[in-house]
């Protein structure tokens, strides 16, 4: 692949270099919503009227909003706008379907079927046929507008589910960041491909997530990348060990974000919710407990939906207990004993292959 990724330099761990030189400071009460104004999953002001309008089968309001993305180049808005709506419209059909039916080439509609027909085949057993048949819409929703990367994203989640070789992935990647150098969702998809293929290789998932980190905007999600690999060593139990101080890192860079992240939306609810599961996982309580104020009301199924059943149920409990060590002085960053989620010892060897090197 071609680099487009400057070196890796050291992250500087802002908050606690302050701390650290500032002194203590009294500790400032915490005041967060109750437990019945959680929200899980919620949209934002502009998705919530197009479900609405979806639900009472009416595809206006989200025509308007994804070619409204489109227009704009606001991918990563786009990008989460185009999984929820699919996600409504599995369950809900009628509005998308009218909408193909009267806009048969309409680039947006095509985004939300080509999703859509990912999801459903990627919950089946039997998935790698389905997402066969699916590869029609993919190309269709690729060439209804060249600029948009999401698409490309779609077929980086199509190259995985169906076990492509890297070859042909890097080449999807490569068109992918052609039109949107650091776009999250394809990065997303990128670090999942490489996980999956070499099943262990945390060091190589770090590292390809912290060259795009440094590459990337300061305003960028793809600064939260690296966070992304940390929490995929931390839920798996296979790999050589990786060193508390890059999950610390990834921790720091993404906390670094979340403070340049608007408060009081919805949007970065999912960023804010991953960072504070990696704290707590890290236990520094104090910083997760700053990271819940932040996302105040919302609540997002991912990652929760990855220790419980109930995800809305498994952060009011780790938001509970987050507050109540918090409140007892219980030690916070940098103490305590880094247990991996499956209790096991690592081994095992990482993976060779260098995916990344883009």
């Amino acid at each position: 692949m071609v680099d487009t990724m400057a070196p890796l330099h050291g992250f500087t761990r802002t908050s606690r270099v302050r701390g650290r030189t500032a002194g203590p400071t009294p500790p400032v009460p915490v005041v967060l919503p109750g437990d019945d104004e959680v929200l899980l999953d919620a949209p934002d002001d502009v998705l919530g009227p197009a479900l609405v309008g979806a639900a009472d089968g009416d595809h206006t309001q989200a025509a308007g909003l994804l070619a409204a993305t489109r227009h704009t180049r606001s991918w990563e808005h786009r990008d989460r706008y185009a999984r929820r709506l699919a996600a409504f419209a599995r369950a809900r059909p009628g509005w998308l379907d009218g909408w193909r039916a009267l806009a048969p080439r309409d680039p947006d509609a095509l985004l939300v079927d080509a999703q859509r027909a990912v999801d459903h085949a990627w919950d089946s057993p039997a998935r790698a046929e389905l997402l066969r048949e699916v590869s029609p819409l993919i190309t269709a929703a690729a060439r209804g507008d060249n600029r948009d990367p999401v698409p490309w994203r779609l077929a980086l989640d199509h190259a995985r589910g169906a076990r492509a070789g890297h070859t042909y992935f890097e080449e999807l990647w490569e068109a992918a960041v052609r039109r949107a150098p650091h776009h999250h969702g394809c990065h997303v998809s990128a670090l999942r491909y490489l996980a999956s293929s070499w099943h262990g290789a945390h060091r190589e998932c770090l590292d390809f997530a912290d060259r795009a980190a440094q590459d990337a905007p300061e305003n960028s999600l793809t600064q939260a990348l690296p966070l992304r690999a940390a929490f995929g060593y931390l839920t798996d139990g296979c790999g050589p060990e990786v060193p508390r101080e890059r999950l610390e890192a990834a921790a720091d860079r993404a906390t670094a974000l979340s403070a340049r992240l608007p408060v009081g939306q919805s949007w970065p609810a999912e960023a804010r919710n991953l960072l504070i599961y990696v704290l707590v996982r890290l236990e520094r309580r104090q910083d997760a407990l700053e990271q819940l104020r932040l996302t105040g009301p919302y609540a997002t199924s991912f990652p929760w939906d990855r220790d419980s059943g109930d995800p809305l149920g498994r952060f009011l409990e780790v938001r509970q207990e987050v507050c109540a060590a918090v409140a007892s002085g219980s030690p916070t960053a940098g103490t305590g004993v880094f247990v991996p989620a499956s209790g096991r010892p690592r081994n095992g060897q990482g993976g060779r292959f260098r995916f990344g090197d883009h």
